[in-house]
């Protein structure tokens, strides 16, 4: 029987019609195999560290921020510090040169101040670094150790103290490119207590962290939906989770929302949720005097 284009345009449709349905059930079929391989290999997934968190803790959780913005002595600490909560803060000395008073009572109110390096140097990847000449790729080892130190002299002379944290920028932790490629972390090892990455992808296992390389995950930007499922799943496996932003409440494009860290506070600080609230230095502190006591993995 001969076709017409109609019958034509029909067969087609159908075709393509059978061809989506049969790729749906391949999709949910290995979705389906998936789910079931995880929960035949539930060690895979969570695998709880049992770690003698304080104060009958299920896990703990560290709140940072970065580059030392106006915002975040403005917003977050008064904040913070109505719930009785202290943070880390990561300081560019330009910054903090702003406002310096302000800087003093947040450490004077307990929260800790870490090096963020003097310049905030970055991959040549990001225009503004090539601009500003601060070009991971360009740096040597000599190069990042005097950004390091230089910072740490600048804080000590205003504010007094000098920082045994580290925050590295943009969570990069080379300097140079290709063959003369060399990672830093080593360097943060040896000048400070300890070294927080950026935008990772996972908690940090109490028993396995390298307290000069912490994950951190990045709470700019995220509703508080986001910051609950991570504290749950953290929460399972009893691990220690550290959440980074930048500015606070100043700028919808880039930076953590006011009112999310609002409900993530008065959630980490209900005692029925089991969360040990503290600094990142505390927490690395804490990890590495029962870690030892237990015997490291």
């Amino acid at each position: 029987m001969k076709s017409t284009p109609g019958t034509r345009e029909l067969l087609l449709l159908l075709l393509v019609l059978l061809a989506v349905a049969a790729g749906a059930q391949t999709r949910t079929a290995v979705q389906d195999s998936s789910l079931r391989w995880r929960e035949a290999q539930p060690e895979r997934y969570v695998n709880p560290s049992r770690f003698p968190w304080p104060q009958d803790a299920k896990m703990a959780l560290s709140l940072s921020f970065d580059d030392g913005w106006d915002s975040q002595v403005d917003y977050a600490v008064p904040l913070l510090d109505s719930f009785a909560v202290k943070a880390t803060f990561y300081v560019l000395p330009e910054r903090v040169a702003e406002k310096v008073e302000a800087w003093r009572r947040a450490l004077a109110a307990g929260h800790e101040l870490g090096n963020h390096t003097a310049r905030h140097p970055c991959t040549g990847n990001f225009a503004w670094t090539r601009y500003d000449g601060v070009a991971l790729e360009d740096y040597d080892l000599a190069g990042i150790r005097r950004e390091m130190e230089e910072a740490n002299t600048q804080l000590e002379q205003l504010l007094g103290v000098r920082p045994t944290a580290f925050a590295y920028p943009c969570g990069e932790t080379y300097v140079g490119r290709g063959a003369q490629t060399s990672s830093y972390v080593p360097l943060v090892a040896e000048l400070f207590h300890h070294g927080r990455r950026w935008a990772s992808e996972t908690a940090n296992a109490p028993y396995y962290v390298d307290r000069a390389q912490i994950m951190a995950m990045r709470m700019d930007n995220e509703p508080f939906t986001r910051m609950e499922g991570l504290i749950q799943r953290t929460k399972r496996n009893e691990d220690w989770l550290v959440l980074a932003g930048h500015g606070v409440g100043d700028n919808p494009g880039w930076g953590t929302d006011l009112q999310m860290l609002r409900q993530l506070l008065a959630y980490a600080t209900d005692p029925a949720n089991q969360i040990w609230v503290a600094p990142v230095g505390e927490v690395a502190a804490y990890i590495e005097a029962h870690r030892s006591q237990a015997g490291a993995r």
